[in-house]
């Protein structure tokens, strides 16, 4: 088994993305199953993949960051897409990617609050009791 096929067949084994606000290129690699020059390349070929630089002109991605990596994985490694025939899809179906990311994002937000207002809620009824 080639280093090729091996890879194509981890697709759907990646492991879950963390719930974390920032991730190393490093971790990014690990998460996506794929090299940090690998990143570093894709970086200059994909305008939509630019994480933030820090100190020493380290690299910082983002949740949406690691998502179109995958998807420029899945591109690349299982669909067959050339860099530029990736290029192509990711600008046709930008919006669709990144809607339900922005909805994904609102609805932790909202649950997060209604846990608070849950927490407030037990909390006046233990000190009323």
């Amino acid at each position: 088994m080639t280093k090729r096929t091996h890879r194509r067949g981890e697709a759907n084994e990646l492991p879950i993305i963390p719930e974390k606000r920032y991730f190393t290129i490093s971790e990014v690699g690990y998460l996506c199953n794929v090299k940090t020059y690998v990143l570093r390349y894709w970086e200059q070929e994909f305008p939509s993949l630019k994480p933030s630089k820090r100190r020493g002109n380290r690299r910082y991605y983002l949740k949406n960051d690691v998502l179109l990596v995958r998807q420029i994985r899945k591109l690349l490694y299982e669909d067959g897409f050339t860099i530029e025939g990736a290029r192509s899809q990711l600008m046709s179906t930008n919006e669709t990617i990144s809607q339900p990311i922005k909805f994904d994002d609102m609805v932790k937000k909202v649950i997060a609050e209604l846990e608070m207002v849950l927490q407030n809620l037990q909390s006046e009824v233990v000190l009323n009791h």
